[in-house]
C-alpha cells in the first residue's frame, strides 16, 4: 500500500493530500529512509513522522484498504 494512503486509512494523518504534502517535505521516513508518498508500506515497517518538533514512531501491524474509525488504531503500534 502507498505511504500516503496508509497514513489516511490509519488516521495518523486526516487527509491523503496532507499526508502527501508532509512526505514530500521529507518529514516521514520508512525504516530510516526518507519516504515519498508512493513508497510501498509493508507489515513490519517502522514509520517515523515529524509533527512540528514532535517525532512519532509507529510499526505497521496490518495493511487494509478500508478500516472503520474505531479499528484504525489496530493496524499500527506506537513505538516509545
Amino acid at each position: 500500500m502507498r505511504l500516503d494512503k496508509f497514513l489516511k486509512v490509519s488516521r495518523l494523518i486526516k487527509r491523503r493530500t496532507v499526508a502527501k504534502d508532509v512526505s514530500e517535505a521529507g518529514r516521514i521516513s520508512v525504516n530510516g529512509k526518507v519516504a515519498k508518498p508512493a513508497t510501498e508500506v509493508k507489515v513490519g515497517d517502522v514509520l517515523e513522522i515529524g509533527f512540528g518538533s514532535k517525532l512519532i514512531s509507529v510499526e505497521v501491524l496490518e495493511i487494509k484498504g478500508a478500516v472503520p474509525a474505531n479499528e484504525a488504531k489496530n493496524i499500527y503500534r506506537i513505538i516509545e
